[in-house]
C-alpha cells in the first residue's frame, strides 16, 4: 500500500508556455526554466506535464553531467533516421522527414512528479527539448502542473 504524503482540497493548477529559440540539432536544457515556473506558480506536491507543440522537436529526460551523452544521442538518432534514406516527404528539405521520425521515437510529452515544488528528477537527470531540424527554430512547450499549492505566501 503506498504511503499517502498529502491529501487536501481542490487541486492547484499552473498552465504556462515556455518559448525558446534553438540553434539547430541538439538538446536544450529546460530544467531550470521548469523549476522557475513551478516556483513562481507556487507549486507544492503534484505532477507537471510538458508537451512540445511541434512535430519535428521532442522532449526527453537525460543525463545532465556529460555533454558527450547529448552529442552521442544526436548521432544515434541520425543513424536511426538518416537524411539520405530516400524519404517521400521532403517538402522542407532532407532533414524534414528524419525530424518527424526522431520526434516520434523520442516523444512529445513528459510527466514528472513534483515534490515540495520541485521536479523529482534524479541527481544526473535534466529535461531537454530535442531539436531535430538543421536550422534554428522557435519552439514552444506547454507546461501544466496539477497538485497542491505551496503553503505560505
Amino acid at each position: 500500500m503506498p504511503e499517502i504524503v498529502a491529501a487536501g482540497p481542490a487541486p492547484h493548477q499552473i498552465l504556462t508556455r515556455i518559448t525558446l529559440r534553438t540553434r539547430g540539432p541538439g538538446l536544450t536544457d529546460l530544467t531550470a526554466r521548469i523549476a522557475e515556473d513551478l516556483r513562481a506558480g507556487r507549486a507544492g506536491d503534484g505532477l507537471v506535464t510538458l508537451f512540445v507543440r511541434h512535430t519535428s522537436a521532442s522532449l526527453t529526460v537525460q543525463e545532465n553531467a556529460s555533454p558527450e551523452v547529448r552529442d552521442d544521442l544526436v548521432d544515434a538518432l541520425d543513424r536511426l533516421a538518416p537524411r539520405d534514406a530516400s524519404w517521400r516527404h521532403d517538402l522542407e528539405g532532407p532533414d524534414d522527414m528524419p525530424a518527424h521520425i526522431k520526434a516520434m521515437l523520442t516523444g512529445v510529452s513528459l510527466s514528472i512528479p513534483v515534490i515540495g515544488g520541485a521536479p523529482a528528477l534524479g541527481m544526473w537527470q535534466a529535461v531537454y527539448l530535442v531539436e531535430h531540424r538543421d536550422r534554428p527554430h522557435e519552439r514552444e512547450v506547454a507546461l501544466h502542473f496539477i497538485g497542491a499549492s505551496r503553503p505560505g505566501g
